[in-house]
């Protein structure tokens, strides 16, 4: 069975694309893609068309977007995926063409969203490069894909077998921590093929979206503080303000997006050596900060 390379893309559903276009590039720093339409924003990072695309519609996780190195990879995957009876749909021409790839299936989660397993991105031209009108530097992308997703799981035990034993995703680690008398967040990470620490986590809480948090990473340490300055000082709250993770080594914080749900902003994160991991069990969603913060606007 082929296995998948990296988070390659995320699809968003949104019920304000003017509010997210002017959260997603004034503040986190990302470009505005070719692809975009009247309903529908395309978001970049780096050399690729697309790696973030908003709908307009309900405010969660629409799609995750898992890439394949090779059209071989890709067959040998989705056999193996229908070998353990997962339904598969092959997307068409359309569907191609909004996501920006060549070769496409997909199957539902069981949380409510569907991945997308593909091969075959698009870059944009030579001669439009990524810039951003705010980043000193750029996003941590690349083989390691375009940063993590935590949908919440209906069912922790099932939801961790799908993505581990189904999907085919390596576990990490995991954190369990009471953050309240007799309330414990149990979380559980899964990292692909070329080792960002994690793709995708999951865990159990209540919720009325699937998606818990997203996070993008940043190649200057600097632009995880400019980028907080940047939140503060246009309004948006704060959920869990600068602090570092003991299993990931991010170092971060957390805004709530125009959607409700958090994104995780960061920089430092390992990438994992499979030949060479031990995977763990933390008592610590945080080794120090992400408190929720009291900002006073000036």
């Amino acid at each position: 069975m082929g296995k998948i390379s990296n988070l390659g893309y995320v699809v968003l559903g949104v019920s304000h694309l003017d509010k997210w276009e002017t959260f997603a590039v004034d503040i986190l720093g990302l470009q505005l893609g070719a692809v975009s339409t009247e309903n529908t924003i395309s978001l970049r990072m780096d050399e690729f068309e697309q790696r973030i695309q908003l709908i307009e519609g309900d405010d969660d996780l629409v799609a995750t977007g898992w890439e394949l190195d090779t059209h071989s990879e890709l067959d040998s995957y989705v056999a193996g995926l229908e070998s353990k009876g997962v339904k598969l749909v092959e997307a068409d021409n359309s569907l191609l063409a909004t996501r920006c790839v060549e070769r496409m299936y997909y199957c539902d989660d069981p949380n409510g969203f569907k991945h997308e397993f593909y091969t075959g991105s698009k870059r944009a031209p030579v001669s439009n490069s990524f810039r951003s009108t705010v980043l000193k530097k750029g996003f941590n992308t690349g083989r390691l894909g375009v940063g993590h997703v935590l949908p919440v799981a209906k069912s922790g035990p099932e939801t961790i077998d799908f993505y581990n034993r189904v999907l085919g995703l390596s576990i990490s680690d995991y954190i369990r921590e009471e953050i309240a008398p007799g309330i414990v967040a149990d979380a559980t990470f899964f990292h692909a093929s070329t080792g960002r620490h994690h793709s995708i986590a999951t865990a159990e809480m209540p919720s009325e979206k699937i998606m818990h948090h997203m996070m993008i990473q940043v190649d200057d340490m600097d632009d995880v503080g400019l980028a907080f300055e940047r939140c503060v000082d246009a309004g948006y709250p704060i959920l869990m303000g600068l602090g570092h993770h003991p299993n990931d080594k991010m170092f971060s914080f957390y805004v709530e997006t125009p959607s409700g749900w958090a994104m995780e902003f960061g920089w430092g994160g390992i990438v994992i050596d499979d030949d060479n991991w031990e995977i763990k069990s933390y008592s610590q969603l945080s080794d120090w900060g992400h408190k929720p913060a009291v900002i006073e606007q000036a």
